[in-house]
């Protein structure tokens, strides 16, 4: 090589001039290399608003800002506010050439606004590449997101994550259909069996804004009631979004929708739909061809143009809590949406959460019921079996299903499909008062008193302040016992019980959408109930004490929800609809279902809750970490004057190759947690407090240990 590199040198010297035309020539003819914004030695800026405001990718709280950028000319056309871009990130002032800033990695983001200029006093990069020239993130959108981070101490980026689907070319390459004029209004159908149901209905299609909390009767007519509130908010000429818990009952809504507006009137938004079909429904809502989403939780973000209506079913299913952070439930950001675009809110439920039980107390809402003879029409008979009654019976202790059980499944099975409802494996007792049941709480924090391993002594879960001396606030008795952890009941001792018919399960591995009208036992987890046509003959709620006896706050709200979620699937008391529960008829749930009274259980829990400072009333936060990093976290949090913080106390240990729930410790590690409570009014001055100490954490380095802030955990014992 050194030989021909030596020829070469020495033969440009007294090469011909034919040659060196050619070369001069070739050079002229060549197109300029396209190099990357960032490479360009004086490329020409944007003449108009030569600056863009740029969200970097980055969900890191001390990088939660807007970072500015030169416009290339080159990229002035699709270089437009909404627009995905990728910018030079990381480099330091000492990076400059040509007075450009050069250097770093390349990093996504969204281009937010274009300026005449920076407020930024040192050289900037310049933009490295328009992605796409759609506009994917609105004025509207934006300001939603950062209302979320606010809220929940996160960062917009992360925000954003949740809100903006990943980018498909394909998909974008597709135009979206034309929309549709309004349909007419729909009529009241069966809303007309709800006191206020169809007034609700007028206002919507009028223009109005009503906000309402639902409760709904037994049976599956809530899926078209559902649609028909989507059907007048379209008629009225506005946008509607729907949020609901899983893809069976968005399967159920999609097929109300489109036996009641016909195809093309509305998106569904679900995870299972794959990345390009769903950006591309994201983008038919986005460009204003749909007027109308329903989804699952990720659907809460829907850019619906000229939003009339938000509204969530089931708001106390854990999965409307997202997982990823910063953790939002969808409850909460449609709340958020409703205040913002001042549109219509409905939330509706069978049960009622405390959330929803507050919202009317307030006055914030209004509630949409039946009247009692209506509920007493459409709902089933519910019969219990407690402790004594198990205690007397020989048939539950030998074939572990009371008599009565037995009687109203036989008697069932005659007409139709009988559900048999287990509680999942896995929940964890806690103590309880050995006469009465009531849960044992601490008399400091009122959090649960727990026994310790090897241990005789009671300690508070919240707290960890010593529990001794405890005696029960009901009956006044002084001894203590694990709460029952109920035996799973399986297909095959139901298949031997009843050998002539046919067992089904659904549950995690396989969830059963429908099955038909004849005869069999189906055999289902809670909230894995399939619907039966025509309805179920009976159902039996087997340990009642597995769900009610969990160490959290929600335990009693919980199971009332999953036990009138498949009660309502059981025909009328006057097609002898029968509902067996097996738990303590005196508890306070038990006694709502008979009485099919969730919104008096929800009210009576929301009162308990504001005389002892328990969330929704008050505002709380969970900050888990190892006991050295928390404990330097927590002196350098300018909390609120009125914060008051229960703990720190021990969080269990995570096993290695089991499922590690969120915010729980990597495996082996011992963390511990902390809960920070604060008055209503001032959780917005938390999360704040709790979002700066963690920036500046984060900017100093942050160790070697993690902390973890979660804003009103779902979970707090």
């Amino acid at each position: 090589m050194s030989s021909e590199n030596g020829s070469v040198d020495g033969g440009a010297e007294g090469a011909p001039p034919e040659q060196l035309a050619l070369i001069r020539e070739t050079v002229r003819q060549a197109k300029a290399p396209r190099a990357k914004p960032r490479t360009w030695r004086g490329a020409a800026l944007a003449k108009e608003l030569p600056v863009a405001r740029v969200l970097v990718d980055k969900g890191v709280l001390h990088l939660d800002r807007y970072f500015d950028y030169a416009v290339p000319e080159e990229l002035d056309a699709d270089a437009q506010p909404g627009v995905r871009v990728r910018v030079r990130f990381g480099a330091g002032r000492h990076r400059v050439r040509d007075g450009r800033r050069e250097g770093g990695g390349l990093i996504d983001g969204f281009l937010v606004e274009r300026l005449a200029e920076s407020d930024y006093s040192g050289p900037l990069a310049a933009l490295a590449q328009v992605v796409s020239p759609e506009p994917v993130l609105s004025e509207e959108l934006l300001g939603l997101a950062r209302a979320v981070a606010d809220r929940y101490a996160g960062s917009l980026a992360d925000v954003l994550q949740l809100a903006v689907p990943p980018r498909s070319a394909r998909a974008e390459q597709r135009p979206s259909p034309a929309p549709l004029p309004p349909p007419s209004a729909p009529e009241a159908g069966s809303w007309g069996r709800y006191e206020q149901g169809a007034a609700f209905l007028e206002a919507l299609a009028s223009g109005g804004a009503p906000r309402a909390v639902w409760n709904a009767l037994p049976r599956p007519e809530w899926s078209e009631e559902l649609a028909r509130t989507v059907g007048a908010t379209l008629a009225s000429g506005r946008g509607a979004l729907v949020v609901l818990p899983d893809g069976r009952a968005v399967a159920r809504v999609d097929a109300a929708l489109t036996a009641l507006l016909g195809e093309g009137r509305h998106a569904v938004l679900t995870a299972d739909a794959g990345p390009e079909k769903r950006y591309r429904e994201w983008l038919a809502v986005r460009r204003g061809a749909v007027r109308a989403v329903v989804g699952t939780r990720a659907a809460m973000f829907a850019p619906v143009q000229d939003l009339g209506l938000v509204a969530i079913w089931e708001d106390g299913d854990d999965s409307h809590s997202e997982q990823h952070a910063p953790q939002p439930h969808a409850r909460e950001v449609l709340l958020l949406r409703a205040a913002q675009d001042k549109c219509a809110f409905l939330l509706g439920s069978w049960s009622c959460t405390v959330e929803a039980a507050q919202l009317v107390e307030s006055g914030w809402a209004r509630p949409i019921v039946a009247g009692r003879e209506q509920v007493r029409a459409t709902a089933p008979l519910v019969r219990t079996v407690g402790d004594g009654d198990l205690a007397r019976d020989e048939a539950a202790r030998a074939a572990r299903l009371p008599t009565l059980a037995w009687q109203v499944v036989r008697e069932g099975l005659r007409h139709g499909p009988v559900l048999v409802q287990v509680p999942r494996r896995g929940y964890v007792p806690r103590m309880a008062c050995a006469n009465c049941r009531a849960p044992a709480r601490c008399r400091h924090c009122a959090g649960p008193l727990e026994a310790q391993e090897s241990e005789t002594a009671l300690r508070c879960g919240w707290c960890g302040r010593d529990g001794g001396g405890w005696h029960c606030p009901e009956c006044g008795a002084f001894r203590l016992r694990a709460q029952v952890v109920g035996a799973r009941r399986t297909a095959e001792e139901l298949g031997r019980a009843f050998p002539a018919v046919p067992v089904r399960t659904s549950g995690r591995e396989q969830v059963l959408d429908t099955v038909a009208s004849a005869p069999a036992l189906v055999v289902s987890t809670p909230g894995a109930e399939p619907v039966a046509e025509g309805g179920y003959a009976a159902a039996l709620l087997l340990d009642g004490w597995a769900m009610l006896g969990r160490p959290d706050l929600r335990a009693g709200e919980d199971a009332l929800r999953r036990w009138i979620g498949a009660a309502a699937l059981v025909r009328p008391q006057s097609a002898g609809g029968t509902v067996v529960i097996v738990a303590e008829p005196t508890l306070r749930p038990v006694q709502a279902l008979v009485r099919w009274d969730p919104v008096g259980h929800a009210v009576r829990e929301l009162a308990e809750r504001a005389e002892l400072g328990f969330p929704p009333v008050s505002r709380m936060a969970a900050v888990s970490a190892p006991a050295e990093a928390l404990a330097e976290f927590l002196g350098a949090v300018e909390m609120p004057s009125e914060a008051e913080v229960l703990g720190p106390v021990p969080v269990p240990v995570t096993t290695a190759g089991r499922p590690r729930r969120a915010g729980a410790p990597p495996p082996g590690e011992q963390w511990e947690r902390a809960l920070i409570r604060v008055p209503p009014g001032t959780g917005a001055a938390l999360a704040a407090a709790l979002k700066a100490a963690q920036a500046a954490r984060m900017a100093r380095g942050g160790g070697e240990a993690a902390v973890r802030v979660r804003i009103d955990p779902p979970d707090i014992g």
